[in-house]
Order: C-alpha cells, then sequence, then structure tokens
C-alpha cells in the first residue's frame, strides 16, 4: 500500500471539526423582545392621553347612537288554514293516478305544502311589487328618514324625494334613475323590512316588518297577511275554474267508464276548492296572535354601540401612545 492509498483510507481521515457561530454581545436578542416593563411605562406616561381619547370617543358614541333613527317591529303569528282540498286529491291519486296520467292529468299537485307556497309567495318579486302599487308604499319605503313620534308622521330624506313638488330628487348614476325601480324596492323590502319564518315542529309562521313607525308597521302587517290570503285565494280560484273546464271538456270526449268517474270526482274536488275559497276569510294563513301596535323600539341597540365605539377608542388611544413611544425611543 502507497503512502497515498493510505492517506485515503477512512482511518487516516483527520475529523471534521464542528464550526460554531459566536454571538459577539447577547443584548442584541434583549433588545429586540418586548419589554413588559417598559411597555407598561409607556403606558402609564401616557395615561392621561389614553383617557382623553376614549373619553372623546365615549362622547361621540353616545352622540352617535342619540343620532340614530328609532326602529319598531310589529308581529303577527300565523296558523296554517285547515287544509282539505290535499286530502281528496292524495286519495285520488293513490286510486286513479294510473289512468289519470293516461289522461294528462297530474293528481300530485295537492301534495305541495300550501304554508310553504305561501311564503315563498310572500317574498317573491310579484308579490312585493303588487303590494307596493296598491298601498302606495314606494314612498315611504326608499324616502322615509325617521318618524315623528309627537305628530305620528314620516320625515322623508329631502334629498331622495321632494314632497312638496312630489318628485324623485335622488343622484344616482346610470342605469339607476331617480324614482327607484321595482328590483331595488324589492330588495329594501326584503333585506330591511320584512321578515317571515316558520317553526318546523309546530308549523306556525312568524311575521314581522320593521320600520321607523310604529303605526306604519303594524298596518303593514296586518296588509301583508290580507292580502297574502287573497293573492293565494284569487290564484287558487282561477287555476281551478280552468282545470274544471278542462275536465268537463276532458269527460264529454271519452266514454270510458273509469276516465268519467276520475273526471266527475276531479271536477268535484275543484268545486269544493271554489267553495272553500269563497267561504273562508283566511284562506292559507290565519292571525292567531295578531300585530299590535309596538312600544318599544327594537333598534338601535344604543348601549351596545356606545360599548363597542368606547372599547374603539381606548384601543386606538393605546396604540397611538405606544407608536408614540417608540418612535421617540428611537429618535
Amino acid at each position: 500500500m502507497t503512502i497515498q492509498d493510505s492517506q485515503n483510507t477512512p482511518s487516516s481521515q483527520s475529523p471534521m471539526q464542528p464550526v460554531y457561530l459566536v454571538q459577539g454581545n447577547n443584548n442584541t436578542r434583549v433588545d429586540d423582545e418586548i419589554d413588559l416593563r417598559e411597555l407598561w411605562d409607556a403606558l402609564w406616561q401616557g395615561k392621561f392621553q389614553i383617557a382623553a381619547i376614549t373619553a372623546v370617543f365615549a362622547i361621540a358614541s353616545v352622540i352617535i347612537a342619540l343620532m340614530l333613527p328609532n326602529i319598531y317591529r310589529s308581529e303577527a303569528l300565523l296558523a296554517p288554514a285547515e287544509e282539505s282540498q290535499g286530502g281528496g286529491l292524495a286519495a285520488l291519486a293513490g286510486q286513479f293516478g294510473g289512468l289519470a296520467s293516461i289522461a294528462g292529468i297530474n293528481l300530485s299537485e295537492g301534495a305541495t305544502d300550501p304554508t310553504m307556497v305561501a311564503i315563498e309567495t310572500l317574498k317573491s318579486r310579484r308579490f312585493i311589487k303588487t303590494f307596493i302599487a296598491n298601498h302606495s308604499l314606494l314612498v315611504p319605503l326608499m324616502a322615509a328618514d325617521s318618524w315623528n313620534e309627537s305628530t305620528d308622521e314620516l320625515i322623508l330624506d329631502t334629498d331622495i324625494y321632494d314632497s312638496d313638488n312630489q318628485q324623485w330628487v335622488r343622484e344616482v348614476s346610470a342605469p339607476l334613475k331617480p324614482k327607484p325601480s321595482d328590483i331595488e324596492a324589492h330588495e329594501v323590502f326584503i333585506d330591511e323590512v320584512l321578515s317571515v319564518s316558520q317553526d318546523k315542529k309546530s308549523g306556525l309562521v312568524t311575521l314581522s316588518v320593521d320600520f321607523y313607525s310604529p303605526t306604519l308597521a303594524k298596518q303593514w302587517v296586518d296588509w301583508l297577511v290580507t292580502d297574502l290570503n287573497n293573492y293565494m285565494r284569487s290564484k287558487d280560484l282561477k287555476n281551478a275554474e280552468r282545470t274544471i273546464n278542462y275536465l268537463t271538456e276532458q269527460l264529454n270526449g271519452t266514454s270510458i267508464a273509469d276516465m268519467q268517474t276520475i273526471f266527475y270526482q276531479l271536477i268535484e274536488e275543484q268545486t269544493k276548492t271554489i267553495m272553500l275559497a269563497n267561504v273562508r276569510q283566511h284562506y292559507v294563513l290565519e292571525a292567531i296572535d295578531p300585530a299590535v301596535v309596538p312600544e318599544e323600539e327594537v333598534e338601535p341597540k344604543r348601549a351596545l354601540i356606545c360599548v363597542l365605539i368606547t372599547l374603539l377608542g381606548g384601543f386606538i388611544s393605546v396604540v397611538y401612545v405606544l407608536v408614540r413611544s417608540f418612535r421617540r425611543k428611537e429618535s
């Protein structure tokens, strides 16, 4: 073995020496860390500034809370009206469903929950558009700013609507126009005014209206219930009359005894629908706890507003004092 080979063997290689990084001064890391005592000293020195800024925010929160208009909520508890026509159609569907489908008649239509249909109808653009137009609610809905409690009158925003000349004067960019569109009115009514929900266990429906005027809030709830029942009644009457005319034509055009039996029973069910629609005062939903004029507002939450704005002021003041103290230290 040569000298060169012996130098290349592992045993002859010298072990690698570890390399250590020596920090010149440990005070560098200490200076980068946040000294809690230093923070406390900075906050203590700026305690008067913190108190002053927080007090300004607290006073401003009270002013803002008092300037916000009151919002009142009137609500009614509704129960679904007794339903009898669906049971008859369901029985017919089980007995003559096959034959009826051959004749182009769908007996399963009566299985739809009328309460759910009524709730979705209540929130639909067509119904809301008709409701606003029939009761002339566009101006109070889109231009109201607050409510005068002493005179029980709405106060309109003069930048939106000129009540003297009865003109819309709001400034908007295209394609919007000074007069709010049906889509805008529907969005405001659904998002800010109307609230409807159904309890899944009891099936009861809660319908509420939030508005500046407690009197109008109660009145709008009553109008909604009445108009919804009338709307659903009119719709079912038209459908029943149209169905009866169609069934009568089919009855006169067939000589099959089973088909005639189906047509007679279907005509009987549709006739019951017309009778019930004309007799029932509350066709779909009946108020078991009618709406009343509310005495207390639901919004704004003035105490919560004051607390949140005051806390925000305290946070901002603390950040301001700390930043100012560190800048002084660096300079």
